[in-house]
């Protein structure tokens, strides 16, 4: 069977398969990551690992720590957290990589965790960025990676794969940023929410890899799960300058020495790389995608995104017109700041200073980002021009640290996200540009780009694509699990019906509440009435993206406790569709159903008791209802377990 790129590694992490089976987009597989990253959210997954009853750690060489978020704190609390992440990581055999070394996305790639072809994971929503190398990334949550170090496993349900073809080269003075800004701007209608992305296209090999690194973890604020490029000549070249880079630096500051075999890199050496141009991944031709969008390259020009979200832009001629003055710029994070951006930075502010009225803060990726700048003088410049550094690390990109937003202020940062409040004041206003227009924004103390472009309108397209179900094969159902379930269908019309919606906040952290006090409340800020009309056993048919949020775990048990046998929606937040089947409770996306109710019964009440009987046939993997079958991807063997198990932790638990 043909397969395209995120199936190809998919298959290759699987574990537990029917030998001659082959994954495909919908699959629920059980995956053993090569690798999987926490930062300082490492010691909350400590306690759920605790809390499980693990004792060590399945493979100490899978996991890797590395501290970013929180670097600028010196208070006596955090650095007895930090203390404690390093004293955990010792003991159990992890990779630590200490405060001020870098962001942990960038590491991942540095030092080869992320490499190409293999499939790594964090618990982390910007994961999603190991594709710029052609390494399969995506994010997991804290269970999911709890679980991993207890067993090595976890589950994943193959995304829908959406391709998207660069046609063309970008024009001088264009870059990955505003390719990424482009796509999210132009096509904002969550047309690519919850897939993996493929990129492809003759487009791609005028793309740098730092250009590759920034798409592929933007592709995250897009809405996607993965956003991968392919594996090319620009990839082996990366790796083999890296690999020399790291020769010539020697092995200090690799973490475990004995995993270094007569002083040899053990993942970034120049045999693994032989090795992966021999292996030759690539998509099979005529795989299936669900969509294809197309994005000319000739037609993108910088542009900036919001306020507020990455789905608004505006050129960068535009936005100059509007004469939009500026109170803080930055050139921080996992997205922009290696040395290819910090070059462009420097560029556009040599021999001029930054505003009276501005501050302007850098700060490298990593340590040996900001080490190569300084030496090529592109660090030196900025900090001339009138520049603030700070560590590597996340710092103000995530609210943290030195220089956030105030009152009203106006920042352009080349971050990744500018969501209201997440870089200070939820009253101030944050853009998203390219370094170079950040770093030309700073100096003209308004948005503003070291030049302007004639206005372009990008041109790019989107096909939609169906996949007949007609040779799907029979499901092997594991000893317990039933072969069908049967229930009357309720309806709740709403497209993005939130956590808040489905468990109100004012519950969310109050302890002690039982089951049966957080089924009495479920959907009440939904519909008040809902209570009242859902009975147990039946099944809650909801819109699109549902779940989506925040990530509270009880937004899924509730409904559980209430009776409702599992949820169908034509799509669910990612987030919850992990919480809801750590927590063994079933969840299936059905789109034809989803569109069929809303003609039937359209969006007047809130909640329908529709009076449908439905029948879900696990093994031949179809809906059915008043005789018509809609099909539904296969419930795995690793879903299934997990509802077998009661969730998660239980299966854990079981192997342990």
């Amino acid at each position: 069977m043909k397969q395209n790129l995120v199936e190809k590694i998919a298959q290759k992490y699987t574990v537990g398969l029917p030998e001659g089976a082959v994954v495909r987009s919908g699959d629920y597989i059980s995956i053993q990551p090569e690798h999987i990253l926490t930062h300082d959210n490492t010691a909350p997954v400590a306690e759920k690992f605790n809390t499980i009853g693990a004792a060590k750690m399945a493979n100490p060489r899978q996991p890797m720590f590395a501290l970013d978020h929180n670097v600028q704190d010196t208070s006596e609390a955090n650095l007895m957290k930090y203390a404690g992440i390093e004293a955990f990581a010792k003991k159990m055999g992890v990779d630590f990589y200490p405060a001020g070394r870098g962001i942990g996305h960038q590491i991942m790639c540095e030092e080869g965790y992320a490499f190409p072809g293999t499939m790594a994971v964090a618990s982390d929503s910007h994961a999603n960025m190991y594709g710029g190398l052609g390494c399969l990334g995506t994010p997991v949550v804290r269970t999911d990676a709890a679980a991993i170090w207890a067993t090595g496993r976890t589950w994943w349900q193959i995304p829908p794969v959406a391709k998207v073809e660069f046609i063309g080269k970008l024009s001088a003075g264009v870059t990955g940023k505003d390719v990424i800004i482009t796509l999210a701007g132009f096509f904002n209608k969550d047309e690519v929410l919850n897939h993996a992305l493929e990129f492809s296209g003759n487009g791609i090999k005028s793309l740098s890899i730092d250009d590759r690194l920034t798409i592929a973890n933007m592709t995250t604020e897009w809405g996607a799960l993965v956003g991968l490029f392919p594996i090319d000549s620009n990839t082996i070249q990366w790796l083999r300058k890296r690999a020399d880079f790291i020769a010539a630096r020697g092995l200090e500051g690799v973490p475990s020495d004995e995993d270094c075999i007569n002083g040899i890199h053990p993942r970034m050496n120049h045999d693994r790389i032989q090795q992966l141009e021999m292996d030759n991944l690539s998509a099979n031709a005529g795989s299936f995608y669900a969509k294809e969008l197309t994005l000319e390259l000739a037609t993108v020009t910088p542009h900036v995104s919001g306020p507020d979200n990455v789905k608004t832009m505006a050129s960068i001629t535009e936005m100059t017109g509007k004469n939009i003055t500026i109170n803080k710029a930055y050139l921080v994070s996992c997205t922009n700041s290696r040395a290819d951006d910090l070059a462009q930075a420097a560029n556009a502010v040599r021999g001029r200073k930054v505003a009276e009225h501005v501050e302007f803060y850098i700060a490298a990726a990593s340590s040996e980002v900001q080490a190569v700048s300084e030496n090529n003088g592109d660090w030196q410049t900025l900090l001339d021009a009138g520049a603030r550094p700070l560590p590597p690390g996340c710092g103000p990109c995530i609210g943290l640290g030195t220089g956030l937003l105030k009152d009203g202020e106006v920042g352009i940062s080349a971050t990744n996200r500018n969501f209201k409040g997440r870089m200070g004041d939820p009253t101030a206003k944050a853009y998203l540009a390219s370094p170079a227009v950040v770093a030309a924004s700073a100096i003209a103390g308004k948005i503003t780009g070291p030049e302007l472009f004639s206005k372009i309108k990008p041109a790019g397209s989107i096909v939609i694509n169906s996949q007949s179900y007609a040779n799907k094969s029979t499901v092997s159902l594991l000893e317990g699990f039933p072969e069908h379930i049967s229930g009357e269908l309720i309806f709740c019309h709403q497209d993005n019906l939130n956590t808040d919606g489905i468990y109100p906040g004012k519950y969310t952290y109050v302890d002690g509440l039982t089951p049966e006090q957080m089924a009495a409340v479920v959907m009440e800020n939904y519909d008040p009435e809902f209570g009242k009309i859902v009975e147990e056993n039946d099944i809650l048919v909801s819109g699109y993206n549902f779940g989506t949020g925040s990530s509270r775990e009880q937004a899924a048990t509730a409904l559980k406790y209430r009776g409702i046998q599992m949820v169908l929606a034509g799509s669910f937040s990612q987030t919850y569709k992990r919480n809801a089947l750590n927590n063994g409770y079933l969840i299936i996306e059905s789109p034809e159903i989803v569109n069929d109710l809303k003609e039937k019964f359209g969006t007047e009440k809130l909640t329908v008791k529709t009076g449908m009987i439905a029948t879900i046939d696990f093994a031949s993997s179809l809906l059915i209802v008043n005789d018509k079958e809609y099909p539904i991807s296969p419930v795995g063997e690793a879903a299934q377990e997990l509802i077998l198990t009661g969730g998660l932790e239980n299966w854990v638990k079981d192997r342990i």
